[in-house]
């Protein structure tokens, strides 16, 4: 359970009805500490993938702020293709905002061995695209592998369909295998906020580090909330 004590971290959430098991960025025990939870009214999963949420941004801020004045320290989201708006959002936020665990690429690219790089399993790889990964400051030319469009994932979202974990993961355990079959990938990062649940999976069957967005929530609430040593 999260220390009581701790300040929580705030989210923005997408407008979805999905369910979110633990390991998913919208389930409380995902988190070793508080969070607190904003839905952004409109802002669908298709909406945001495609790029067709500016008109949120005043809501986007909104709901960052209304987390400020419930206690939050800092500020993540429950889409990673909100890295296309993190400077503009992040600029107008009180809080610091993370919008996306593609905002890790730059720093695991350079903790690889020579010859590696790190490679991102995402929703829809039709919609990232390489403005995503400047504006996070990471490389453009990163090998990214999407999941079926057909598949497990897309049909929960968008679909309505019951969750199925055990479709999901063959989902995510192809397209990982997809990417290291490549050669050159040496860690894999998950776009997708609902993917951390079988990030484990991943790590286990390819023998990779493996980065998402709670890897990136608790490293940002660690700086935020600094350990008291003396």
């Amino acid at each position: 359970m999260p220390p009581d004590h701790a300040p929580p971290l705030g989210i923005i959430m997408l407008d979805t009805r999905f369910e979110r098991p633990p390991g998913d960025v919208g389930h409380p025990a995902s988190w070793p500490f508080p969070v607190l939870f904003e839905v952004v009214r409109g802002a669908t999963a298709r909406r945001v993938v495609g790029g067709q949420d500016a008109d949120l941004a005043d809501a986007f801020v909104a709901a960052g702020e209304a987390l400020r004045a419930r206690g939050a320290v800092g500020v993540i989201t429950s889409c990673g293709f909100l890295a296309a708006r993190q400077r503009a959002l992040a600029a107008r936020m009180s809080l610091p905002l993370a919008t996306s665990s593609l905002m890790q690429l730059p720093l695991i690219d350079r903790c690889l061995p020579g010859g590696k790089r790190a490679g991102v399993v995402t929703y829809d790889a039709d919609a990232l695209t390489p403005a995503h990964f400047v504006e996070v400051g990471a490389d453009p030319a990163t090998p990214v592998v999407g999941l079926p469009a057909n598949g497990a994932l897309r049909g929960l979202i968008e679909r309505e369909a019951a969750y199925d974990a055990a479709a999901l993961a063959r989902d995510v355990l192809e397209a990982a295998g997809a990417l290291i079959a490549r050669g050159d990938i040496g860690a894999v990062v998950m776009e997708c906020t609902n993917l951390p649940p079988f990030s484990r999976a991943v790590a286990d069957a390819f023998g990779v580090p493996v980065f998402d967005v709670v890897t990136l929530g608790r490293w940002f609430h660690s700086g935020l909330t600094q350990t008291r040593y003396q």
